[in-house]
């Protein structure tokens, strides 16, 4: 193998998959990036056998094309020290190659290709669906904070996609919140979904630019596949069943809380200071037009109270919730007012964005009452 490269270009491209490259591994050979040098391209892989990252790049001049894994950080240190000039890489023993650059050179160890493990995308069965690159960021963004760490129902550690003929929904559930977020950007014929897990949705959120248009979604029954420019992503999905969350998300809801999301948020992040470290609780006190909020740490003989201004039609009203998982829904909403529904203090909460309110509820959370003492 014998290549000329831009090394700015060089390092733009092991950066961007350079997410996939596990710290520690019982494979060695998995901190290595598979170079595959053909046609005048140069395809970086880096994986942890769960995610997998690819990009190409466009070399200046191939010499001889060839397949090296080569150790990702020794390579990144080095680049990141270079100013742009054409690097040259070559193999010169079989087990070391060379970057050569206009005032030196680098010798560093490589590992045959054939070790690196085979890496598999979706078959011939894949559902393919054509996902608006930004939709799809905010979806995940929108969602996937409310994701779970459990080992014993690992469903839960992922988003679901939810696909269907009219619309997609993102969901995420860590069994005392739940986060919906839909978009009509993206369907299919029929209904079919799949679970991914947070660690490869929190890297493909990172490297969707702002420049992307479409990411091509391509699924099967075990692995999901996102492409998009010159980068593919390839991750194994979690298998299991997701709950059926459209049964939990509350209907009915006779009382209507309307308020601005900022003022609501700093209010309960100032109260919540002095509610109980265990259990974070706050109270909400709901009469007309009126929303008090108390936390109490009789342990500590702290308390905390403040009233504000909102919209609030229904009976009267108090009921508990844990602060954290307030603020944490609150904070990833960029509305100008939300809006809360309750039914009465025992059943869910649903909180969505009031400009949405009257179409298709976009974005909707959903957070479980505690029981005050």
């Amino acid at each position: 193998m014998k290549f000329i490269i831009s090394s700015s270009e060089l390092l733009k491209g092991t950066v961007a998959v350079a997410k996939a490259i596990p710290s520690k591994s019982a494979l060695p050979i998995l901190e290595c990036f598979l170079f595959v040098l053909k046609d005048g391209k140069l395809e970086i892989t880096a994986s942890d056998s769960e995610l997998t990252l690819k990009t190409s790049i466009e070399v200046e001049t191939a010499v001889q094309e060839g397949r090296i894994a080569v150790p990702a950080k020794h390579l990144m240190e080095l680049l990141k020290e270079l100013p742009d000039q054409p690097l040259t890489i070559s193999v010169v023993s079989d087990s070391t190659f060379e970057c050569k650059w206009a005032s030196g050179n680098s010798s560093l160890p490589y590992f045959p290709a054939d070790d690196y493990p085979e890496i598999t995308g979706t078959d011939e069965t894949a559902t393919v669906v054509n996902f608006p690159a930004q939709s799809l960021v905010e979806g995940i963004s929108s969602t996937i904070y409310a994701t779970a760490d459990d080992e014993i129902r690992p469903t839960m550690n992922g988003i679901y996609f939810d696909f269907g003929p009219e619309s997609t929904t993102l969901v995420a559930s860590d069994a005392h919140k739940l986060i919906c977020y839909t978009t009509k950007d993206a369907s299919t014929p029929e209904n079919i979904a799949f679970i991914l897990h947070k660690k490869p949705a929190a890297v493909l959120r990172a490297i969707i630019g702002k420049d992307a248009d479409t990411v091509e979604v391509s699924f099967d029954a075990k692995n999901a596949m996102f492409r998009f420019g010159n980068t593919v992503v390839i991750c194994r999905q979690i298998v299991g069943k997701y709950p059926r969350y459209r049964d939990v998300i509350p209907q009915n809801n006779a009382n209507t809380l309307k308020v601005d999301r900022a003022m609501f948020l700093n209010t309960v992040r100032r109260v919540s200071v002095c509610a109980n470290k265990a259990s974070s609780q706050i109270k909400f006190t709901l009469r007309e037009n009126s929303l008090e909020i108390t936390a109490q740490d009789l342990g500590f003989s702290i308390a905390a109270y403040e009233k504000l201004a909102c919209q609030y039609d229904g009976e009267n009203l108090e009921i508990g919730f844990k602060s954290t998982f307030l603020v944490e829904i609150l904070s990833n909403m960029s509305c100008n007012e939300v809006v809360m529904k309750f039914a009465d203090n025992r059943r869910a909460a649903l909180i969505v964005p009031a400009e949405d309110e009257a179409e298709s509820e976009k974005l909707c959370g959903i957070i479980m009452p505690i029981m005050f003492s």
